[in-house]
């Protein structure tokens, strides 16, 4: 199968959907990672996706809408806190997590009674997704497991004949995931860390708690239970009060020979050399939209990266934390 990169326009817009109606799937953009997207409603194209990234078939997806998209014929709205989270922060990377209709596949969430849609601000997004009129069900588009594509050509590398299609809508200026927020209790619940913070959350509706996972139960969003996000060369993990270890490792490492990289944040990266420095950023947004760019980098030239996480722990770096965590703590 060859895979063709296009820009978002009329024609790459009536390949998509003509992509879509046959079951198959198509990489698009948003403004956090790139999706790959297929009809929610057919089980064959929902199977479709998982083959093509190698993912745990209990691991659920989230359904893409555009913004003008009637989701009450696809889940329960019965919380009004929900309407002041839309009306808050959508469009853009906060995913709801509803009690399910069950009007699109069973496979889109695991056999769960409940539905995550998203409604992205990406232009382009909703360019497709307008188009195309339909729910999307959409994880990462990359090999399972692997680092997220926040550029058209990091889908390429990963998916390269395995899909037809991708949408080229330019870099990802978000960088993580979306936010994902159980609605269907008293109160919101956030399932995974993302760009829109618990303490964001709280400010609109009063109270917002984040979910404590119980061991057997059966995960009702992505990004919970597996190893996600990880390069593919070595790495080392170290906390921001573990710097002197850092830098240690790094001098050890360096001096048996090896190409060593450090990803860390700009207050210390004069640790260590220059030209060894994947550099995050400043700020909690720099961090979040440079983190998969810079891991897509180290990984082409590094035998091993050292990643030291941020001192700032809430907010925003809650999802950093969370997606750097998961990328490196196991190797």
């Amino acid at each position: 199968m060859q895979t063709q990169i296009c820009e978002i326009n009329g024609q790459s817009l009536k390949m998509a959907k003509h992509i879509l109606e046959s079951e198959g799937a198509v990489a698009f953009p948003t403004e956090t990672v790139y999706g790959l997207g297929g009809d929610a409603r057919s089980d064959a194209a929902v199977a479709k996706i998982y083959e093509i990234k190698g993912r745990p078939s209990d691991n659920p997806l989230i359904v893409h809408v555009h913004k003008d998209y009637d989701i009450t014929q696809l889940i329960y709205d019965e919380q009004t806190y929900a309407a002041a989270l839309r009306k808050a922060f959508l469009p853009g990377p906060l995913t709801l997590v509803y009690n399910s209709k069950g009007r699109v596949s069973s496979k889109v969430s695991c056999g769960l009674n409940t539905l995550a849609i998203r409604v992205p601000s990406h232009v382009g997004a909703q360019r497709f997704l307008r188009y195309v009129d339909m729910p999307i069900a959409a994880p990462s588009a990359n090999i399972s497991k692997h680092i997220s594509p926040v550029s058209a050509q990091h889908v390429y590398e990963d998916l390269q004949g395995r899909i037809e299609l991708i949408l080229d809508g330019g870099r990802c200026s978000g960088g993580i995931e979306s936010t994902v927020c159980d609605v269907t209790g008293e109160y919101p619940v956030v399932l995974r860390a993302g760009l829109i913070s618990v303490e964001m959350i709280a400010s609109v509706v009063g109270r917002c708690e984040i979910y404590i996972p119980r061991g057997g139960e059966q995960v009702r969003s992505p990004g919970m239970k597996y190893k996600h996000y990880a390069p593919h060369c070595k790495t080392r993990l170290f906390d921001a009060s573990e710097l002197p270890l850092a830098v240690s490792e790094f001098e050890r490492l360096s001096a048996e020979g090896g190409k060593i990289y450090v990803l860390c944040s700009e207050d210390i990266k004069n640790k260590f050399p220059a030209d060894r420095v994947l550099n995050l950023g400043k700020t909690e947004h720099e961090m979040a939209a440079n983190l998969y760019e810079l891991l897509h980098e180290g990984e082409k030239c590094a035998e091993t990266i050292i990643a030291i996480l941020p001192k700032k722990k809430d907010g925003v770096m809650a999802g950093v934390i969370n997606r750097l965590s998961k990328a490196c703590a196991d190797k």
